[in-house]
């Protein structure tokens, strides 16, 4: 059964929240803990006697390979094999990647895979794959944004949108406002630095593939891999029911999952290939450096006339852009706009999606705009985004509402919360010892996304609900908000509920991306446990329209049957999906929030210390406020890391990232952060799903960074525009102690 969400939400079983609006335990947590979760590269049982394989990847980031000779580590011990693009059989580009995923004869950046090394043993195949012996025939690259800039063109339409937008006449508005701010700022190349590294463990069955991999998106891995081995996609299972983290680094397979696949299938064996940290940098995708240009106009007061926002970045040829003027289409009042997003072709590894591309380095530049309009008008920064709140989209107009804004709310009680009061409106005059003290705040974007879900549903003699989807759990808590969701729809107590995720045999979910998977899953689990309460209602001999479901029973009048005897022996199952109509065209939806933050600033070192992080958020009914507020801090954390420490250094001779591990790429740790606290707002948005919910797992990194930006000018006085905020940027400026 497909249920299509073409109107608002009226009231439905959801809005009980007997179970959905509850802050419960992960219920994969105690296997997670215990270390009884597998992962992509633990499947041993369903995978036995499986053979390791080792990525060869290129010292050069653009050429061509001249020569293989293989025979040395053919002949190393253990070695089963060494596939190459010579012996690898066809292998087609899928759409979803920049890059093949394996090269020869042509490279097209540094650490691509040009062998694989299969032996009996992992460090046996390590240790083979040094005697590889590969010549190459080096061509000049481009590595550097800044130098590549003016030859950058206008970024082809993507998914967010097209590539630039105009409303208005800004030009004119801009040279005739009052008060106007006209800066750049420049963000790095970063890295989704995940727990888990990109790994997968292939097997075959005839012409049947099994590929057990860490991947966020299983049906986009089934018809990825399809397209690049030349198969059916019914010969191809995906398993990838626990992920170690993605952050968008795991939306498409990669040359791990690839790779093994060949040398399965050519050893006759079951192959596992995971990469070392330090070839997930180059080998797989990052997010892409900007260099963004903001001019705001506005009026005595704050009120904004004109706003623009450029952005360039680069990618390989065939790539997209960085959408980092998004949110500025969406986010402030004025008449006369325009946004552009430029591309310039690099031969650096693959840019491609993090953890709310575009938005989450847009807001880096933006919200530190914001605060220096705010300074130049002598206004409180957070008067000043009030003053220029929208309820509609100002690019549409009145025409296209929003589906609901609580962002002056989110403003209002996280600097409440945060004791913004508090603050010491004039920089550097703040200090705590030796500590230059100062607070920061900055606004929160993420557009709302919706896909179309489906579920398996079924109910047993015992009574418990069973659910299917290949939907993902990335550490988001997915098992436990479909659980919730079936619990709340079925009325039956949450043990009574059993989840399976991330199998391709189930049905196609949204799956794990752009902040659209919590709220579109279960939009598709509801419609799928609705068609069960139909044929159990059925089954029953009741009227479905009047049976109600609750504590385990189907109730009509004066009938109660518990939904164990109403399945039977053989039980019940049915499936069901969601699909969306014109919901997201005729209302603009997205989520909101404010972000706040306290800095210390070591006035001798310039060494910068978060002392406090909080906010505010609006995003829909929170399914699951303890998991959410967890996604939400998580994501300050990295909007925190992406401010002060986080930067993939390029070397631009040889065009590689040479911040290729933990001890060099730097992220926050709990010591970083002391004190962090998320407020959720209330509110039900019923134009966005059946759950009335929007996403909420990536709005936490949108404009925290900003905060602490923000938060150093007003403990220091110096405004710094180029991230990361690191000491060698401050020091030389600091006030005299």
């Amino acid at each position: 059964m497909t249920m299509k969400f073409d109107a608002p939400a009226g009231d439905n079983v959801i809005d009980r929240q007997r179970v959905v609006g509850h802050p419960v335990d992960r219920i994969d947590g105690p296997l997670k803990v215990c270390g009884l979760a597998p992962y992509a590269y633990e499947q041993n049982e369903a995978a036995p006697n499986a053979a390791y394989g080792w990525i060869v990847g290129s010292p050069i980031a653009t050429g061509r390979i001249s020569s293989i000779d293989t025979r040395a580590a053919e002949a190393a011990p253990g070695v089963l094999g060494v596939i190459t693009a010579a012996n690898a059989g066809p292998l087609k580009k899928s759409d979803s990647n920049t890059a093949a995923l394996l090269a020869g004869p042509k490279v097209e950046h540094y650490d691509q895979a040009v062998a694989l090394v299969v032996a009996e043993t992992f460090e046996q195949a390590r240790d083979a794959a040094r005697l590889v012996q590969v010549d190459y025939a080096t061509a000049k690259g481009r590595f550097d944004l800044a130098a590549a800039r003016d030859h950058a063109r206008a970024s082809p339409p993507g998914f967010d949108g097209p590539a630039a937008t105009s409303v208005g006449d800004f030009d004119a508005a801009f040279a005739n406002a009052a008060v106007k701010v006209d800066e750049v700022y420049t963000t790095p190349d970063q890295s989704h630095m995940m727990m888990e590294p990109h790994a997968s463990i292939a097997a075959w069955e005839g012409e049947r593939l099994t590929l057990w991999t860490s991947n966020q998106m299983v049906a986009w891995g089934v018809r990825d891999m399809a397209a690049t081995l030349g198969m059916a996609k019914e010969n191809i299972r995906l398993v990838s029911p626990y992920i170690g983290g993605g952050f968008g680094a795991k939306l498409w397979v990669r040359a791990d999952a690839v790779l093994a696949a060949v040398a399965a299938r050519k050893l006759g064996r079951a192959v596992k290939v995971a990469l070392a940290r330090p070839q997930i940098v180059n080998n797989t995708v990052h997010r892409p450096a900007t260099i963004q240009r903001v001019r705001i106009g506005a009026d005595k007061d704050g009120l904004i006339d004109a706003i623009a926002h450029e952005s360039w970045s680069g990618d390989l040829p065939g790539g997209s852009a960085e959408t980092a003027a998004q949110q500025t289409r969406l986010l402030y009042r004025g008449e006369n706009r325009m946004t552009a997003h430029y591309l310039t072709e690099l031969d650096l590894p693959e840019g491609n999606a993090m953890r709310a591309p575009g938005e989450a380095v847009g807001l880096l530049a933006l919200e530190v705009a914001m605060d220096e309009l705010a300074e130049k008008l002598g206004l409180d920064p957070v008067e000043l985004r009030i003053r220029n709140d929208v309820q509609f989209d100002p690019e549409k107009g009145p025409s296209r509402p929003f589906s609901s804004r609580k962002f002056v709310e989110c403003l209002r009680v996280g600097a409440e919360r945060f004791h913004w009061s508090r603050r010491n409106p004039v920089p550097g005059e703040q200090r705590d010892g030796r500590w230059l003290v100062g607070m920061g705040v900055a606004s929160a974007f993420r557009n709302n996304l919706v896909m179309p879900s489906a579920a398996r549903a079924s109910a047993d003699a015992k009574g418990v609900v069973t659910i299917e989807t290949d939907m993902t759990d990335i550490g988001t808590g997915s098992y436990t908000i479909i659980a919730q969701t079936a619990a709340e729809v079925m009325g039956v107590p949450l043990d009574k509920v059993r989840v399976r995720l991330g199998d391709s045999l189930f049905p196609q979910s949204s799956g794990s991306g752009g902040q659209w998977g919590g709220n579109s899953s279960t939009a598709g689990v509801y419609a799928a446990c609705m068609a069960l309460r139909s044929a159990l209602a059925q089954k029953a001999g009741f009227n479905a329209t009047d049976a109600d479901f609750a504590d385990g029973y189907l109730v009509s009048g004066n009938r109660r049957v518990r939904i164990g005897e109403a399945a039977g022996a053989e039980g019940v199952t049915v499936e069901g999906k969601m699909d969306y109509g014109r919901l997201t065209k005729t209302y603009a939806q997205a989520t909101f929030g404010a972000h706040f933050c306290e800095v210390g600033v070591d006035a001798l070192t310039g060494e910068v210390r978060i002392r406090r992080q909080g906010g505010a958020f609006a995003a829909g009914r929170i399914i699951n406020p303890k998991s959410a507020r967890s996604q939400v801090i998580g994501a300050m954390t990295m909007g925190a890391g992406a401010a002060l420490m986080e930067e993939l250094i390029v070397d631009k001779r040889f065009g590689y990232f040479v911040t290729r591990d933990l001890a060099e790429y730097h992220v926050p740790v709990h010591a970083d952060i002391p004190d962090q606290d998320v407020i959720f707002i209330d509110e039900l948005d019923d134009k966005s799903s059946v759950m009335k919910a929007k996403g909420v797992g990536e709005l936490g990194i949108c404009g925290a960074g900003a905060a602490v930006a923000n938060a150093i000018y007003n403990a220091t006085g110096i405004r710094l525009r180029d991230y990361p905020m690191t000491v060698d940027k401050l020091i030389e400026k600091l006030p005299t102690v």
